[in-house]
């Protein structure tokens, strides 16, 4: 059995080899506690009919667990300078490929077109650059790839953001924009010992779980986040406030924005914050015809 890379000794040999230092605003903590490794793993179900896609993968400390687990892992590393370390740490594996790339710029879909076609089965897991989380997410439903979940680490609040329920504080238009298309729950929370180095921000691992139906069915799915990212524009605001000022010529439309409100049962003195996907859904078809 290949001597696990996600032990500190080993983490610091490592970079140490290759004179390595961490750049700020890659947003680089590579994990050195074997037991998360495989605790995300485990998280993901893999077995070797399945694939995975990494984003960021470091010096490949989930890479190997997940090329021990799956059929094959394909991998979106963005640093150069980490391409002949990974080429190294990874070289027991074959089942491994490591794409240069920036995940935001790349096209995913064309990817899983060449490298994937052979994978029903594929899970994207990784330890995602807490900078730019939320894109990285949003692109990947956005693509709406053919996968059956996600299982990824990131900033705890962003998680709290993600799972949240309506009427909390963390409930916004990432909650909806997320929650449509996947079922989404914390799968564990983790400390900043296991990184290095250490961020200054608690992490957590989340589960997500492609819906085999949305939970509202609307006209235009584009349309459904812009109204619900306008109904969040100000949290203090009300409603009828947020989409008047949100909307185009919301304005001078606010007679049609209120029948709307009206129309579909949401009192227009209510926040963003209290709706759930269901009641943004039927908002949305009912003002679309109005706004197109």
């Amino acid at each position: 059995m290949q001597k696990d890379i996600a032990t500190p000794v080993r983490t610091q040999e490592i970079l140490k080899k290759y004179g390595f230092s961490f750049k700020k605003s890659l947003g680089q903590n590579f994990l050195i506690d074997p037991n998360i490794l495989r605790n995300i793993v485990a998280h993901a179900e893999l077995t070797k009919d399945s694939a995975a896609i990494e984003i960021g993968p470091g010096i490949g400390a989930l890479t190997e667990h997940l090329a021990r687990a799956a059929g094959k892992v394909v991998a979106f590393e963005i640093d150069q300078r980490l391409l002949p370390v990974l080429a190294d740490t990874l070289s027991p594996y074959d089942n491994v490929e490591i794409v240069h790339s920036d995940i935001l710029e790349a096209d995913v879909k064309q990817m899983f077109a060449d490298k994937l076609e052979n994978y029903k089965d594929v899970m994207v897991v990784a330890n995602l650059p807490y900078y730019v989380t939320t894109p990285i997410l949003l692109k990947l439903l956005m693509d709406r790839l053919p996968i059956r979940g996600m299982v990824v680490m990131m900033q705890k609040e962003v998680a709290d953001r993600i799972t949240a329920k309506p009427g909390t504080k963390a409930y916004g238009s990432l909650s909806i924009a997320i929650q449509y298309y996947m079922k989404a729950e914390v799968a564990m929370i983790v400390p900043k010992a296991v990184f290095m180095p250490q961020p200054n921000v608690e992490s957590a691992v989340i589960k997500l779980t492609r819906h085999e139906e949305p939970p509202v069915h609307v006209i235009d799915e584009d349309f459904l986040f812009q109204v619900s990212r306008g109904s969040f524009v100000q949290r203090r605001k009300t409603i009828i406030n947020n989409l008047q000022s949100s909307l185009p010529n919301g304005k001078q439309k606010k007679d049609l924005i209120l029948q709307s409100l009206e129309k579909v049962g949401i009192n227009p003195t209510r926040r963003g914050e209290t709706l759930t996907i269901e009641e943004f859904g039927r908002l949305a078809d009912e003002l679309y015809p109005h706004f197109h």
